[in-house]
């Protein structure tokens, strides 16, 4: 079979059955299970679908992601998150929308805890969501910016994905972690930017609230008793990965452990309070896990009927200038993002993209960084985009894939934009690794 009716059958297959309203999860399944038949030959490609399912979720690398969704249930459930959301009010005092800057800063934060955009995604969700419902934020502006932000984990140090680049595109993984550190920021800030356009031409979707800024006195004693001592799981998190005391898996279980004495000391520790927080990592997790046994088997159906390997030959095959060759590659990332895991699209596009770039003479280490913002706007690229999935299983019921499609748009621009802005100043990316070398 052609690789292009290959591609009509499984991604054509899948856009019906969800038009059609079938479950994203049972849908990833029927296609997959179709897949299998057609071209890996019946009850044989059955077998290799259940094993690799299974493979797909015993990874070792996931281990953080249900950990890192259970520190945010717990710093939720015990009260922990609202004593530091409404420490910082008394700082921000009547500024509109300050919940949703503040997803932006606890976000990069976050990227830097967990590495995993999923894993940022959630917890941000689990974490912020209620209280910004409460008090009567609309969903775009609650959804669009924990997504955006949630997707730093890509490129913000240290990036497992950007190790994992480094190591299979042969590229110098310290000076492609330091390279995504200064384009992170600058996208934190164009988030930020985002939000205060979209409150001006709509104020109701932040609604304002009584919040007067408090004396002095009252905003350090705030500041003392309910953040500074966050700064016990911040280190527990971010300083012991960076003294190489442990690993992320390890770092992930001492922060939630860490978590749990916090809420111990304030005498915030129920019994009630760990048994949600249980239940809600549990419905995360089993979500997310789902959607990575689709995902991953699904790009392995893709590959084995040659779709992708036709996509991206394609796209890639034409003479072309070298920035509208780059434009292609991305868009590539982009469609196939769509559909499959960052890694899948790592493991099938590096053969071919890497030569390219020796090619086209673009520099290994910008390439890296502008290759993982493509896996990063793949994640919330309408409609599979696996961040939109893990944002619906979060938000409250009856919250669509269109809603939560439409509030990553305007954020969406935002990454175009760096993207723009690294091919016009490169040095965005390679001053720090440049000044490393030196």
């Amino acid at each position: 079979m052609p690789w292009y009716e290959a591609a009509f059958l499984l991604m054509g297959g899948l856009v019906a059955l969800m038009l059609l309203g079938v479950p994203v999860a049972v849908a990833f399944l029927a296609i997959n299970v179709v897949g299998v038949v057609v071209f890996m030959g019946g009850l044989v490609g059955i077998d290799q679908l259940i094993a690799n399912s299974t493979s797909a979720v015993t990874n070792f690398t996931l281990v953080p992601v249900p950990l890192f969704v259970l520190m945010g249930e717990l710093l939720f459930h015990t009260g922990l998150a609202l004593r530091v959301f409404d420490a910082f009010d008394k700082c921000f005092g009547g500024i509109r929308g300050r919940l949703c800057y503040l997803s932006v800063g606890g976000g990069t934060v976050f990227a830097t805890l967990s590495g995993s955009s999923m894993a940022n995604a959630a917890m941000l969700g689990t974490s912020l969501m209620p209280e910004m419902i409460k008090r009567g934020y609309k969903r775009y502006i609650i959804i669009g910016p924990i997504m955006a932000v949630g997707g730093l984990a890509m490129i913000i140090p240290p990036s497992s994905l950007a190790v994992l680049l480094g190591s299979l595109a042969r590229i110098d993984v310290g000076a492609l972690l330091i390279a995504g550190l200064i384009p992170g920021l600058l996208l934190a800030v164009m988030i930020v930017a985002m939000i205060r356009f979209l409150i001006a031409i709509d104020p109701e979707a932040a609604p304002g609230y009584v919040a007067e800024r408090a004396p002095v006195g009252e905003i350090l004693k705030a500041l003392l008793r309910d953040v500074a001592p966050m700064g016990l799981v911040v280190f527990a998190v971010i300083g012991m990965i960076l003294l190489g005391w442990a690993t992320p898996t390890e770092s992930a279980a001492f922060g939630t452990l860490s978590v749990v004495v916090l809420a111990a000391l304030y005498r915030q520790l129920a019994w009630d309070s760990v048994l949600k927080s249980l239940r809600g990592t549990i419905a995360v997790s089993v979500m997310m896990l789902v959607i990575i046994v689709g995902s991953t088997t699904f790009s392995q159906v893709l590959a084995f009927s040659g779709a992708s390997a036709g996509l991206i030959a394609n796209a890639t095959s034409m003479d072309l200038a070298p920035y509208v060759m780059l434009a292609a590659m991305f868009l590539v990332l982009i469609v196939l993002g769509m559909f499959m895991d960052p890694l899948s699209i790592m493991m099938l596009t590096l053969p071919i993209y890497m030569p390219l770039v020796t090619l086209y003479g673009f520099d290994p280490v910008w390439f890296g960084v502008v290759l993982l913002l493509g896996l990063e706007l793949g994640l919330i690229t309408p409609p599979f985009g696996l961040l939109l999935f893990v944002m619906v299983g979060v938000s409250p019921p009856g919250t669509t894939v269109a809603q939560v499609s439409l509030a990553a748009l305007p954020f969406i621009a935002c990454i175009l934009l760096l993207v723009l802005l690294l091919m016009f100043f490169p040095e965005l990316a390679l001053w720090l690794p440049n000044l490393m070398r030196s």
